[in-house]
């Protein structure tokens, strides 16, 4: 199955820094095959038939650890996962220099609708989507810092989600899908 592995805060503001190039050996090293790197900030796109996405998080966090001494919060969403979520995702929603659209990825610990009642959403300003796995958060660029939103940071809740942009989150659904595509082409499962 195809997954991605979303790191939390690696190669942000010089912390926790860890090579891409690093990064993807370490992976092919776990065993995981077709390993894709995209941009800096810790997305892995990989093929694993061997693992639940909870084994999969215990280790990639463990193999972190080990490899790079760092804690790395690891979230593990499957192309299936990224499926159901596109569906949700408006396709009007974009990161651009009218509007913001992030997609808060949540880890196990707190996937649950139920999160809703814990954000501060603003009415007016933020307009706020749980999908299982993530929250879908847009806000036009003229009332970013008035969001609500903004006050997760420093929350308990934080330190179990990762974020992305939409601009992103698209760019790795394709990547994922493109994997997909050319894993079942070369005769596998």
């Amino acid at each position: 199955m195809v997954y991605v592995a979303l790191l939390r805060g690696i190669n942000v503001g010089g912390n926790n820094k860890i090579d891409m190039k690093e990064l993807k050996d370490a992976f092919e090293n776990m065993g995981m095959e077709s390993v894709t790197t995209y941009i800096n900030s810790g997305n892995i796109i990989f093929v694993d038939s061997s693992h639940s996405k909870s084994e999969i998080k215990e280790i990639l966090e463990k193999e972190i650890a080990d490899n790079f001494m760092l804690n790395i919060k690891v979230v593990v969403r499957s192309l299936e996962d990224f499926e159901q979520m596109m569906e949700v995702l408006p396709i009007s929603w974009k990161n651009d220099k009218t509007m913001k659209s992030n997609v808060i990825f949540l880890g196990e610990e707190i996937d649950n609708e139920k999160l809703m009642g814990e954000l501060r959403v603003r009415e007016g300003i933020d307009t706020v989507k749980y999908v299982p796995g993530a929250i879908l958060w847009m806000v036009d660029k003229e009332n970013a810092t008035k969001s609500g939103m903004l006050k997760v940071v420093g929350t308990k809740i934080y330190k179990d989600m990762t974020v992305r942009n939409v601009n992103t989150t698209r760019r790795i659904y394709e990547i994922m899908k493109k994997t997909e595509l050319e894993w079942r082409n070369h005769g596998r499962p």
